[in-house]
C-alpha cells in the first residue's frame, strides 16, 4: 500500500514550487515528484477528491481546513485512511521557509506512518450526579442552571443572606472538612457536618428563622454560631420535625457522585492534575461557564488508552519492608502512584498519560505504552532520514505536547507571517508534537543524538506541572553531562519556558547545534529502557571524540558503582537479597559477594538494607567492558565446622557471632557450638546429657 501527498501552498504564500516537489518526492520515496497547490481546499479540490477514490493512505499537508476536507471525504463514503500534517506554521510560514523544504518532508514521512499498536483501555461510567461545592450565592445559582440536564447535588460550605432555600429540587447538603476520592463515575465524598441544622431534614417552613432572637439564621438555613446565644428557640420552634441538633454527635457524612464542581475559592483538590470529572473554576466567572458546558458533556461511557506498562519484576521500589526508589511515587503530578509493599501501585483511573514516571523509572519497570518509546523513536527516525535526504543539515528538535504546546507553535507561526517581528520556527528545527513533553527521557533523548540531532529542546508551558520541569531539569543534567564527557561539544538538551510566542521565539533563536557523531546510528531505539540506553550510549562511545573509561554522573544517575566496606561487611548477603536486579550476587561455592555494574540502577537498597552499613553508591559511567563483568567487592576464607570440618560461613561471622552470642543461655558454657555447622550443633547438644532439654521440663 502507497500513499498519496497532497501539498498545498496555501494561495502561495508558503515558498514551494516544482523544485520543491521534486526535492520532496526524492526524499519520500515516491514515484514522481509531488505536486504542488495552491488552492486545493477550493478550486483544486477535485484532485482531493480523486485521491480519495482508492484505499491508499492519503496524507493532506493542511490542518487549517481538516474538517472541511474530513466532510468531503465522509459524504463521498471514502475508505482511504486519512491524515493531516501542519507544514505551514511549522516552517512555510517562518523568515528561515524558503530553507524549510527538508522539514517540511520529514513532517509528511511522520504522518505517513501507521497509527500505533492498540492497547488496553480504562473505562469510566458517568449517570451524571454531580457535587456542587461552595457557598450559597456562588452554588445555588448554578446548581439551578445545571439541574436542567445533570442530576444536583449541593454541599454548602457558608450561607449567604441574599440567597435562600426554595423547594426541595435537589439535595442540599451542609458541612466543612470535605475530603474527596476517586474519578469521573467514582466519587467518594465526605464531609463534616458543622451546622446544627440538617439540611436534608429542613422542611423550610421558616419556624426557626421567625423566632430566633438574634436573628443568626438565613434563609439558605445555616445558623451564626457567632450571633447564637443558645437560646434554643428555634429548636423547639422545629418540635418533631427535628432538623435542629446542637449536640449531634454523627457529624460525619459522605456520598458517591460522578461529578464534582467545586466552587470554593480554594479547591478541595489542589493537585496540578485533579482526576477526571473534577472541576474547580472558583470565583473566575469565565473559567465557570468553561466548566460548566464541559461538566454537561461528561455524561455517558467514556474511555482512554492505558498510558503506561508496568513490570513489577524489574521495579526497585522496595524488598522485604525496606524502600528505596520512589521517584515515580514523588514525580506524579495526580497523585495515581503510590506505595504498595514492595512494588507500586498505578490506578489507570487517575493516571492522566503524562509519563513522566516512566522518564524517572531508572529500571524501565513503568514503560509509556501509547505509544511505546519504540514507536516515537520510529516516528523520530523516520523524520530524520527523510530530513537527511531531502538536504537538510544540523537537524535540531522541539519537542512539545499536544495542547498548549501546539497552540504555542501555531501562533508563532502565524504571527511570523502576519508581521514579521517574529522569526517563527527556524529551518532545522523540527517539531516533535507528544501527548506529553515528560513522556520521553534520556533513552529517547540520547538515541536522538545518536541519530544526529544536534540540539533537543524541551518547551514548557502552564500545563505542565513543576515537579515535571524539576525532573526534567534532572534528566538533561545526566544526559548531557554524558555527552559532554564523552568529548562532544556544545549544549545538546534545554528547556524553553514560554507563556507566549515572542518567549517561544526568543528561546529557539538561542538554539546553537552542538557536536554529534560523524556517523548517524541506523539501529531502532528498543522498547526496554536499559537497553535502549545501552545502544545509544555505545553508538556514541564508538564515535565519541576523546575515549574516556568512566564519567562521573550527578545525584539520581540510574549506573553507578556499588563500594563495600570490607573491613565492616560479614558477607551476610543481605544486600543480595534486597538486589532487584541482580546487580550484586553471591558465589554458591565460596564466601565471596560480587557485582555487575551493568545491572545496577542505584536505587540504594542494598544500601538501606545492609545492617552494618557497609555499603555506599557512587553514581558514574563505567564505559569499559568490566561494566558487564561480575567484579568481587568482598571474600573470604570459609570456616569450617571444629567437628566435622565442613565449610559454612566466614571466620569474621562467627567471630562476630562468638562475641554476641556467647552470654546467651543458650551457649553459655558451651560457646564451641556456635562454631559448629547446624547439624554438629544438634548432635553436641543431644550427646551432653547434662543439659536440661525443653521437653524434659514438666508443666507445673
Amino acid at each position: 500500500m502507497t500513499t498519496e501527498f497532497k501539498v498545498c501552498n496555501c494561495n502561495r504564500t508558503m515558498p514551494l514550487d516544482a523544485q520543491s516537489g521534486v526535492q520532496m518526492g526524492q526524499a519520500l520515496g515516491t514515484d514522481a515528484p509531488l505536486s504542488m497547490h495552491s488552492e486545493l481546499c477550493r478550486r483544486e479540490v477535485t484532485s482531493y477528491m480523486q485521491a480519495l477514490d482508492g484505499v491508499d493512505d492519503v496524507v493532506v499537508a493542511c490542518t487549517q481546513e481538516r474538517s472541511l476536507f474530513g466532510e468531503i471525504a465522509q459524504q463521498k463514503n471514502s475508505v482511504a485512511p486519512l491524515r493531516f500534517v501542519n507544514i505551514r506554521e511549522t516552517g512555510g510560514w517562518g523568515a528561515q521557509a524558503k530553507n524549510s523544504v527538508p522539514k517540511m518532508a520529514a513532517l509528511l514521512a511522520a504522518a505517513a506512518l501507521p497509527d500505533p499498536d492498540p492497547v488496553p483501555t480504562v473505562d469510566y461510567q458517568s449517570g451524571g450526579h454531580a457535587l456542587l461545592i461552595g457557598t450559597a450565592d456562588r452554588v445555588l445559582p448554578w446548581a439551578t442552571r445545571l439541574g436542567e440536564q445533570l442530576d444536583v447535588s449541593v454541599l454548602l460550605t457558608a450561607g449567604a443572606s441574599g440567597e435562600m432555600l426554595q423547594e426541595h429540587s435537589f439535595p442540599v447538603f451542609s458541612g466543612n472538612r470535605i475530603a474527596i476520592n476517586g474519578w469521573l463515575g467514582a466519587f467518594t465524598v465526605q464531609w463534616q457536618q458543622a451546622n446544627p441544622i440538617d439540611l436534608e431534614a429542613c422542611t423550610r417552613c421558616n419556624a426557626c428563622v421567625d423566632v430566633c432572637p438574634e436573628n443568626a439564621i438565613d434563609l439558605t438555613y445555616q445558623i451564626d454560631l457567632s450571633k447564637c446565644k443558645s437560646h434554643r428557640d428555634c429548636v423547639k420552634a422545629c418540635g418533631t420535625i427535628g432538623a435542629i441538633d446542637f449536640s449531634r454527635s454523627a457529624t460525619q457524612r459522605s456520598a458517591e457522585f460522578d461529578l464534582i464542581f467545586d466552587l470554593s475559592d480554594t479547591p478541595v483538590l489542589t493537585l496540578h492534575q485533579p482526576p477526571q470529572g473534577y472541576f474547580a473554576p472558583g470565583n473566575d466567572t469565565q473559567q465557570q461557564m468553561t466548566d460548566s458546558l464541559r461538566i454537561t458533556q461528561m455524561v455517558g461511557e467514556f474511555s482512554k488508552p492505558k498510558f503506561f506498562l508496568y513490570k513489577e519484576k524489574l521495579c526497585a521500589h522496595g524488598r522485604n519492608g525496606k524502600v528505596g526508589c520512589t521517584a515515580c511515587i514523588d514525580v506524579c503530578s495526580a497523585e495515581a502512584v503510590s506505595h504498595n509493599g514492595d512494588q507500586i501501585k498505578v490506578t489507570p483511573n487517575l493516571c492522566v498519560g503524562c509519563g513522566a514516571c516512566t522518564t524517572v523509572c531508572p529500571s524501565g519497570a513503568l514503560a509509556y505504552a501509547y505509544p511505546r518509546v519504540a514507536d516515537t523513536g520510529t516516528r523520530l527516525k523516520t523524520m530524520l532520514t527523510t530530513y537527511a535526504r531531502a538536504g537538510g543539515t544540523q537537524p535540531a528538535l522541539l519537542i512539545h505536547n499536544q495542547e498548549q504546546g501546539a497552540g504555542l507553535v501555531n501562533q508563532l507561526g502565524r504571527l511570523a507571517k502576519a508581521n514579521g517581528k517574529l522569526k517563527g520556527l527556524p529551518a532545522n528545527v523540527i517539531p516533535l508534537e507528544l501527548h506529553h513533553i515528560a513522556s520521553v527521557g534520556i533513552d529517547f533523548w540520547l538515541t536522538a543524538v545518536a541519530y544526529g540531532t544536534t540540539h533537543i529542546s524541551i518547551l514548557v508551558t502552564q500545563q505542565d506541572a513543576p515537579q515535571y520541569v524539576t525532573a526534567l531539569n534532572a534528566q538533561i543534567d545526566i544526559a548531557q553531562t554524558i555527552l559532554s564527557g564523552l568529548g562532544y561539544t556544545g549544549v545538546h538538551l534545554s528547556l524553553i519556558q514560554a507563556q507566549t510566542p515572542a518567549q517561544l521565539d526568543t528561546g529557539l533563536s538561542t538554539i546553537q547545534p552542538a557536536q554529534v557523531p560523524q556517523q548517524r546510528a541506523l539501529f531502532n531505539i528498543a522498547a526496554d529502557k536499559r537497553s535502549a540506553l545501552e545502544l545509544a550510549i555505545d553508538h556514541l562511545k564508538t564515535h565519541a571524540p576523546q575515549q574516556v573509561e568512566q564519567i562521573a554522573l550527578p545525584a539520581g544517575a540510574p549506573f553507578g558503582l556499588v563500594t563495600v566496606n570490607k573491613q565492616s561487611c560479614t558477607l551476610c548477603m543481605s544486600c543480595v537479597g534486597a538486589c532487584p536486579e541482580s546487580a550484586l550476587t553471591d558465589n554458591a561455592n565460596l564466601p565471596q559477594l560480587r557485582f555487575i555494574e551493568k545491572n545496577c540502577v542505584q536505587c540504594g537498597l542494598c544500601e538501606k538494607t545492609c545492617p552494618e552499613n557497609a555499603i555506599s553508591l557512587t553514581p558514574r559511567l563505567l564505559l569499559t567492558d568490566v561494566v558487564k563483568q561480575a567484579v568481587v567487592l568482598n571474600e573470604a576464607q570459609p570456616f569450617h565446622c571444629i567437628s566435622c570440618q565442613k565449610p559454612f560461613g566466614t571466620a569474621q561471622m562467627i567471630e562476630n557471632m562468638v562475641s554476641k552470642l556467647s552470654l546467651h543461655g543458650a551457649f553459655a558454657g558451651n560457646v564451641d557450638r556456635l562454631k559448629m555447622c547446624p547439624d554438629c550443633r544438634v548432635v553436641d547438644m543431644m550427646a551432653n546429657k547434662q543439659e536440661a532439654l525443653i521437653t524434659d521440663l514438666k508443666r507445673r
